[in-house]
């Protein structure tokens, strides 16, 4: 007789989807006590970071006990690498306590990583993580970028502007092993990446629930959490971050939210409303390139998230049964 297999549900989305409510009804209405939830959104990671990230409440964590959600801090950025350390190590202590975690976000980079592993690089020498740090803190991603325009052009298109961990780990790459990353990136694309299906975690027996929402909605919903954002003291925060010493070239500083509001103080941005259409337009686009991501990724379920749920909580219910 086959081993049972320990159950963990996907639930990803893009940002502004409405995953953290989803995932916090899915848990009152199934028993709260059974399921956990561990976050792969890369900013929930740091513990300074909250107006800008759309943190869960202290009363939504109260709800459900969530995990992976407050474990480091900007000053020391917590990569795709570590993440499937700590993700790893959290799911298989629920495992063995009877339950069931539900992973969370959107980033799914990190989320794939976990699930199909990762394509290996040789690690970097001090001397060139130093210069790497040093560089990043002085000029920014622009000098990367310049980089793999020359040297990697496929890896550069392939990457999102914002998506400064990537585009830096293909520069340190490049200058270890004297080769652009996207030739072992094809070697690992031969064996479909995006098929949850066939996985490095044989003993788990997974159901991913993705979430959508029509576009005209979707955006409101956007536009309206930049407002809040910046609202409720974003530009605050900001500030706070700065007299403390942290000099907004950490990498968790350079995402969205945070980089709009750094250029509101440097003069940029001079206007509160330009700063929120700012922050919104490139909402969307993240938004957009997290939906391209996701749909290549199999199997899954996709819901609306507002009016299916009874659908959701019925897929859920039979998967619990199986």
């Amino acid at each position: 007789m086959a081993q049972r297999k320990n159950k963990l549900i996907i639930l990803s989305g893009a940002t502004a989807t409405g995953k953290t409510g989803l995932s916090i009804d899915i848990s009152k209405k199934f028993n709260n006590n059974k399921f956990s939830v561990v976050n792969f959104d890369s900013l929930l990671f740091y513990k300074e970071l909250n107006i800008g990230t759309a943190k869960p409440t202290i009363e939504e964590m109260q709800a459900v006990e969530h995990h992976l959600v407050n474990v480091g801090s900007i000053s020391k950025e917590i990569n795709a690498n570590d993440f499937v350390k700590l993700a790893e190590e959290k799911i298989n202590e629920l495992h063995e306590q009877g339950k069931i975690p539900i992973l969370v976000g959107g980033s799914t980079f990190y989320v794939r990583s976990l699930i199909k592993g990762m394509y290996e690089s040789p690690s970097p020498t001090d001397e060139l993580k130093e210069e790497i740090e040093i560089l990043y803190k002085k000029e920014g991603i622009a000098p990367f970028i310049n980089f793999l325009s020359k040297n990697d052009p496929e890896s550069l298109q392939q990457l999102h502007e914002n998506d400064h961990y990537r585009l830096m780990r293909a520069y340190e790459h490049y200058k270890t092993t004297g080769s652009p990353i996207s030739v072992q990136k094809k070697s690992y694309d031969e064996n479909n990446p995006y098929d949850f299906s066939k996985n490095i975690r044989p003993d788990w027996d997974m159901l991913h629930i993705s979430l959508e929402l029509p576009k005209e909605l979707h955006w409101q919903i956007m536009e309206k959490r930049a407002k809040e954002m910046i609202d409720t003291g974003l530009i605050e925060e900001v500030k706070e971050l700065l007299a403390q010493g942290h000099t907004g070239h950490e990498k968790p500083m350079q995402s969205i939210g945070y980089k709009e509001t750094l250029a509101h103080l440097s003069g940029d941005l001079t206007s509160k409303k330009e700063l929120v259409e700012r922050v919104f337009i490139n909402t969307r686009r993240l938004a957009k390139s997290q939906k391209t991501f996701l749909k290549k990724i199999t199997p899954k379920e996709t819901f609306h998230t507002l009016e299916e749920r009874d659908k959701i909580f019925d897929l859920v219910s039979r998967f619990l049964n199986s």
